[in-house]
């Protein structure tokens, strides 16, 4: 790990959404220093690296000679390459979700971050309210978990399925909370508009006992995302569109976590935590081995039974 006096030389690959949040959170960070943003379109990346003072490459070698960590924000299909190339060449890397395409490209880049001695976190990002909740802190095993998240059509992440776009944020919690090895996934999805699921339903067994249903859809009236932890003590509804929950149980919950700062900025808490893993040896808040769990599981629905046809 580098000294904590040092400043991180960063880079962002992906000049679109997501990309523009990563950058902006590097260039507001007095311990980093955004060197450049990579795009194959040279002009996206100039559009995007001028706003805060960094260069725009459209060669990817010449992008990584100049930084010490990179973000992966680019689309899932090109994450493995990104971040097989950057840790082979000793480089940091926090990758967007999902971790991979493949759990073997998964596999991989948990074998390069090992042996090169790199960082290498994934963008789970609701992770972040889940600890301002303080649910991680809760020492029994649900044992039963139930989440819906459903968005409207839009633009984005149309070359992933929806268990891959949005249902991957429910399988890395729920696999994260019922603190046990997946038994059995089950599931089904439809055929999608372009070729790739756009509504997906799945169910978990784990092998403590604990169960729980999963539902995703980006072709919904309306944005919904809301999941419910049932313990042997009471209930827990958590809605993480308001940031508002109901409990129930006797665990001692924070009811204001939505004031707290990675809650309110979960992506920016992410980003913060890559850092102090890589200046500070900080543990890897989303270790490679969660976006290889939730990968897994996703890929086990996406090769469910197609319903619609």
């Amino acid at each position: 790990m580098t000294s904590n006096s040092r400043i991180l030389r960063t880079g962002v690959v992906g000049a679109g959404v997501f990309g523009g949040f990563h950058a902006s959170k590097y260039a507001a960070n007095d311990r980093v220093e955004l060197v450049g943003v990579y795009e194959p379109d040279l002009e996206r990346a100039r559009a995007l690296a001028e706003k805060h003072g960094a260069k725009g490459f459209d060669n990817f070698a010449d992008f990584l000679s100049g930084v010490d960590a990179i973000t992966v924000a680019s689309p899932a299909v090109h994450h493995f390459e990104a971040a097989a190339t950057a840790l082979a060449l000793g480089k940091h890397v926090l990758v967007e979700k999902p971790i991979a395409s493949s759990v073997e490209e998964a596999r991989e880049l948990i074998a390069l971050a090992s042996r090169h001695g790199c960082v290498l976190q994934v963008g789970h990002q609701e992770r972040f309210v889940f600890n301002a909740m303080g649910l991680f802190a809760v020492g029994a095993t649900p044992k039963k978990i139930t989440a819906s998240r459903m968005g409207p059509p839009s633009e984005r992440c149309l070359d992933v399925s929806v268990t891959l776009d949005l249902m991957i944020h429910d399988l890395d919690l729920v696999i994260a909370l019922s603190g046990s090895a997946v038994k059995s996934v089950t599931g089904e999805v439809d055929k999608g508009r372009f070729g790739h699921p756009d509504v997906a339903r799945a169910k978990l067994v784990f092998d403590n006992g604990c169960e729980a249903d999963l539902t995703a859809s980006r072709v919904h009236h309306e944005r919904d995302r809301k999941m419910r932890v049932e313990y042997e003590t009471g209930v827990l509804d958590i809605d993480f569109v308001a940031k508002t929950f109901e409990n129930s149980t006797p665990y001692d919950l924070n009811p204001d976590f939505a004031d707290d700062p990675a809650a309110r900025d979960s992506l920016g808490a992410n980003v913060s935590a890559f850092i102090a893993s890589v200046l500070d040896g900080a543990p890897v808040a989303v270790p490679g081995i969660a976006g290889l769990r939730a990968l897994d599981a996703a890929r086990a629905i996406d090769g469910a039974r197609t319903y619609g046809s």
